[in-house]
């Protein structure tokens, strides 16, 4: 049985990684294309004729929704065969995610069922657990909700207040107290509800929803997503057989954290496809909308809006498939394993990817939802514009999984706490960083050579910022959490810009020129972004004579890297996706 990992987790701050090691759609199988095939004909036929009594809160309509998708197999990736599932990859489990990300209400559904709700009893799950729930959950017979939060304990969800205790009996737990905005809790069968025993010991149940002592608050009136179903969950001397436990006694935040990193990098994959719907609804409407006598798509304005979109996703859409193709190398052979703490270690492992997954993709989506409802004009103020949906729609992905500032935290603690293991030669690394910065830069011989500096200043910068940051703060640095974020936005804007790049220089002759602008408008405003944040962490971290000296090195490394050919490159890239009328790469 495979427990070790090809690569180490965050391992992209320290070292350039192979374009041979990275999974990229370019690598997708028959077997991934027909997924894919399968997924977006779902969302097309079956899902965006149901938007309206969907967003009705018509939940007949999204549970028919449901046991299609299960009929089609699009419930069934992530459970083992042998359990009535698939047991498909992690970028079978991407492809679907971003499939059914453009779909609104139903997705948050489906995403949410197939992911935080069905994969703890994978993974943790007893046999006999096993048994009885995967088969009903991947063929959509059984709806999963996921019971975290609640109202005094959101992302510290240690602190949960939900209770357990033994009867007299032994025959059940008895829980009180309540999980709040729970998904799909109108019309789930399951809930993974967490409660700490004896008032202590944070564990994992899985609760029926006829249960005694389980009910319901009213839906939640939302700002988006309206057509999912938002409600509390109430816990009232709820009986849960003793056999429900789910995992150990008092190791439920094994659980709950760890799947919560693929919930992450699930919610990633459908804010790519939501990010690419919208913007084909701008493609569509600037194409047709006529101004002084000419489609808006032909202003140049406009064009670099469009052409801004196209590369973030791209950028986007490259983090995730390497981020499946890494989740896969830790995973794919646990599906199986009765192994909890092989598979919570190879969980954990890419935590830090995850989170920029999550963050990334979030924030992807809502610059494009912006832009794409700012392209609109007025129209895209008014409901009878698909993209006044999609904006209301985006807001709540940068706060579900946890929210971005706490993925932001985790990302440099992550890593540090690697490098206080002795899993990274922390300070020789940072001394190397500090020695390439100041040598003099050299003007880059071509594109595959811009592209390698572009990914050593990002890189030798958040070393040296890293390094700064701990010689100032030492064991505090956690408590820092200003400077944490500023290092999670540089490590992100580094993983983004080399994932963009390593997967056009993979493709090679593979594919058009586009492919090649597109990795380097990606790259480009990797660069713009990672220069202010580098200065802004130099410049707080360092007070001694290294200070000035680095700022002006830094620069010089930065302006070097300025390109003269943006203007023509993005009108390329916008006019490619004007011809095609969606995001594409060929």
């Amino acid at each position: 049985m495979q427990t070790a990992v090809k690569v180490k987790g965050a391992s992209f701050i320290y070292e350039e990684a192979s374009p041979e090691a990275l999974f990229t759609p370019e690598d997708f199988t028959a077997e991934h294309k027909m997924m894919a095939q399968t997924a977006k004909a779902f969302a097309e036929r079956e899902a965006d004729p149901q938007r309206e009594a969907v967003e009705a809160q018509d939940f007949d309509a999204t549970v028919k929704l449901l046991h299609k998708a299960g009929e089609l197999g699009l419930l069934a990736h992530s459970i083992p065969e042998a359990y009535g599932g698939l047991g498909l990859d992690k970028i079978s489990k991407g492809i679907v995610g971003e499939a059914i990300g453009r779909t609104g209400s139903y997705g948050v559904a489906h995403s949410n069922h197939t992911c935080i709700a069905t994969l703890p009893i994978t993974y943790f799950g007893t046999e006999e657990q096993k048994q009885r729930y995967l088969p009903k959950l991947a063929s959509g017979e059984y709806i999963g909700a996921y019971c975290l939060t609640e109202p005094a304990s959101g992302s510290d969800a240690l602190a949960a207040k939900t209770t357990a205790v033994l009867n007299e009996e032994g025959t059940h737990y008895i829980l009180n107290g309540s999980k709040l905005y729970i998904t799909n809790a109108a019309f789930s069968d399951t809930f993974i509800i967490y409660a700490k025993i004896d008032g202590e010991h944070f564990s994992a149940f899985i609760a029926e929803k006829d249960f005694p002592g389980l009910s319901l608050g009213p839906e939640e009136k939302k700002m988006g997503i309206k057509g999912s179903s938002t409600r509390t969950v109430l816990l009232e001397d709820c009986l849960v057989p003793k056999e429900n436990l789910l995992g150990e006694p008092g190791k439920g935040h094994v659980i709950a954290l760890n799947v919560l990193n693929l919930g992450r990098f699930n919610l990633g994959s459908a804010c790519v496809g939501a990010s690419k719907h919208a913007l084909k609804l701008a493609l569509e409407f600037t194409k047709n909308r006529v101004q002084f006598a000419r489609s808006i798509a032909e202003f140049p304005a406009v064009k670099e809006k469009l052409a801004l979109m196209a590369s973030r996703i791209f950028a986007a859409e490259s983090i995730q498939y390497r981020t499946a193709g890494l989740l896969e190398d830790a995973l794919g052979s646990l599906y199986e394993s009765t192994d909890h703490k092989a598979i919570a270690r190879n969980m954990m492992e890419y935590a830090s990817e995850c989170s920029i997954c999550k963050v990334f993709g979030s924030e992807t989506l809502d610059y494009c939802a912006d832009e794409a409802l700012q392209l609109h004009g007025g129209a895209g103020f008014i409901q009878e514009y698909p993209i006044e949906q999609v904006y209301r729609d985006s807001r709540i992905n940068r706060i579900f999984e946890g929210t971005n500032e706490i993925n932001r935290l985790l990302l440099p603690v992550h890593f540090l706490r690697k490098a206080s293991k002795g899993e990274v030669e922390f300070e020789p690394l940072v001394k190397s960083a500090y020695q390439a910065i100041q040598e003099t830069p050299e003007q880059p011989a071509g594109k595959a050579d811009w592209g390698r500096q572009v990914m050593q200043v990002l890189r030798n910068t958040l070393l040296i910022s890293f390094g700064a940051a701990y010689e100032v703060y030492g064991g505090k640095l956690a408590e820092e959490q200003e400077t944490l974020m500023k290092l999670s936005d540089l490590a992100s804007a580094l993983f983004s810009a080399e994932s963009a790049i390593l997967r056009a220089w993979k493709a090679g002759g593979k594919k058009s020129e586009l492919m090649t602008a597109l990795s380097e408008t990606a790259a480009e405003e990797a660069l713009y972004e990672g220069e202010k944040l580098a200065k802004q962490l130099i410049g707080q971290l360092i007070h001694d004579d290294r200070r000035d000296l680095l700022l002006t090195a830094v620069s010089r490394r930065f302006m070097k890297l300025g390109t003269s050919t943006r203007v023509e490159r993005n009108r390329s890239i916008a006019e490619a996706m004007l011809e095609k009328g969606a995001y594409t790469i060929s």
